[in-house]
């Protein structure tokens, strides 16, 4: 059984999105707990994280021991998720 975890960051950003975008971001979030690696996700160059779309927005994750952390959830076509996460590795 996969539990899932989301940074601080990652809770704000739910909370500050239209509500809209927040259920479907969730719904993805909870879609990955039984498919850590659906077809569209990639792993991140350099990084221990993968990441993957849902709708305009990016999911910056990792799974270790059946706890899969969700670091980070940004504007798709936005480079800030990447700044935000060097920042914070």
């Amino acid at each position: 059984m996969i539990e899932i975890r989301l940074s601080k960051h990652s809770q704000k950003f739910l909370t500050s999105i239209h509500p809209r975008h927040a259920i479907q971001l969730r719904s993805k979030i909870l879609s990955l707990k039984d498919n850590p690696y659906p077809q569209d996700y990639k792993q991140l160059i350099n990084y221990d994280y993968f990441r993957v779309d849902a709708g305009e927005y990016r999911i910056v994750y990792k799974l270790e021991d059946h706890v899969l952390f969700i670091v980070l959830i940004g504007k798709r076509n936005d480079d800030e998720i990447y700044k935000k996460l060097k920042r914070i590795s």
